[in-house]
């Protein structure tokens, strides 16, 4: 592989290797590749002194081994490591795909697996789907849970009083609207995230998340996942939920809680790995090499039981929510009523139902007739996807000036 400085790189058929990998060599630190073999089960072979590595996969020794210098300090290195991407890339152990694949993007790996029921289970492409849908749903949960930590409210378990900021939020945001005003590639992170399951294995699956954007979320699940397995272990303990409280601050939550549930169900257990990206290491207070978080069926209960806490606590908040009447409706000429408003303050939701005393609904009428908004303080809770405000009082009209009248006359007309 010796070749002129500055002549064009080899070229090998369409298809046997990521898109410009071998050409990379020169930017890749030997480290970085030695890492990467040795977390997928290469072995590495002859003595730990020299200029050099010898690295052998798993499986039949029939397989060409690699040779990786110890630096790049090395007349011929960056030949030797050309040379090592050719014969992963040319490979066919399964594992010379995934060290190519964190090599051309630096990324945190997280590894799920289930062990399968002792009782006949799914049909293995239903396994696999299952699991893919576990491994979402807990990656948005993280990604959930890393956006509040960064400043906008998390609205998963906190005490009502810590949730009046933002509440009603909507619970399904997709992972591009998690991290605002950041240039995602996609229209979501999760579009970024390359899930690869070993072949033949339809109870193992592995996500790369790339360093940049998506460490904070790698690093919020790794804290995620062991405050949630301690308050488990608490609550087994000891009967009591309080622990699920305090593991908030961690990045536990509803949607992860939900995602565990689904991982475990129907299976003997199911374990969640991370690993950091090698070019990059752990970020600080984390484990530089994080133990298995194991999950069995056993944690169901408390699992589910804190899923169910989260959501109460998560759907029934104090609000005070400012909006355009657009409907009436009450069953007689007298008592509560219904109304819909068209949310201007208050609640991330665009529309939701207020139930209103006699009292409030006749304001809620005059402030209808008069074209002015509607201010209702009540507890805001969502059923089944829509928002309503119970426990209503202190309901009133909000008095706007002429142009402010027409121009919310102007949208009533619109949403008609």
């Amino acid at each position: 592989m010796h070749r002129p400085t500055g002549g064009p790189a080899p070229t090998d058929p369409p298809g046997t290797h990521p898109a410009g990998l071998p050409g990379v060599a020169p930017r890749i630190d030997p480290r970085v590749l030695t890492a990467l073999l040795g977390r997928h089960g290469w072995h590495r072979t002859g003595g730990s002194g020299g200029l050099y590595t010898r690295w052998t996969p798993p499986g039949p020794a029939a397989t060409p081994s690699l040779l990786v210098p110890t630096g790049l300090d090395l007349p011929d290195s960056h030949d030797l490591l050309a040379e090592a991407l050719t014969a992963l890339a040319r490979t066919t152990v399964p594992s010379a795909r995934a060290v190519l694949t964190a090599l051309a993007t630096p990324s945190d790996e997280i590894h799920w697996h289930r062990a399968p029921s002792a009782t006949a289970g799914p049909a293995p492409w239903a396994a696999q789907d299952r699991l893919r849908t576990a491994a979402r749903r807990t990656l948005l949960a993280a990604a959930r849970a890393a956006h509040g930590r960064t400043g906008s409210p998390h609205p998963a378990a906190l005490p009502d009083r810590n949730l009046a900021e933002a509440p009603g939020a909507p619970p399904d945001r997709n992972l591009a609207e998690t991290f605002p005003g950041r240039a995602l590639p996609g229209p979501s992170l999760l579009d970024h995230v390359l899930l690869a399951t070993p072949p033949g294995d339809a109870t193992a699956l592995t996500a790369y998340l790339p360093v940049d954007p998506g460490r904070p979320v790698t690093e919020r699940l790794h804290h995620a996942l062991h405050a949630t397995r301690e308050a488990v272990d608490h609550q087994r303990a000891t009967g009591r939920p309080d622990a699920f409280d305090t593991a908030v601050a961690a990045g536990a939550g509803r949607e992860l809680t939900e995602a565990l549930v689904a991982l475990v169900h129907g299976t003997e257990g199911a374990a969640v790995a991370l690993a950091w990206a090698p070019a990059t290491g752990a970020p600080a207070g984390s484990a530089a090499r994080p133990e298995p978080v194991e999950f069995t069926p056993g944690d169901l209960p408390a699992l589910r039981e804190a899923g169910a806490r989260y959501r109460r606590a998560r759907y029934s908040v104090p609000a005070r929510v400012t909006g355009t009447v657009v409907r009436l409706g009450r069953t007689g000429p007298r008592g509560p009523g219904t109304v819909r408003l068209r949310v201007l303050t208050g609640a991330v939701t665009t529309h939701l139902r207020a139930t209103l005393d006699e009292d409030g609904y006749r304001t809620a009428v005059h402030a209808h007739l008069a074209g002015v908004p509607l201010r209702v303080h009540g507890r805001l809770e969502v059923r089944g996807g829509r928002h309503h405000l119970t426990g209503t009082h202190d309901v009133a009209a909000v008095h706007v000036d002429d142009a402010e009248r027409d121009r919310l006359t102007k949208t009533l007309d619109e949403d008609d």
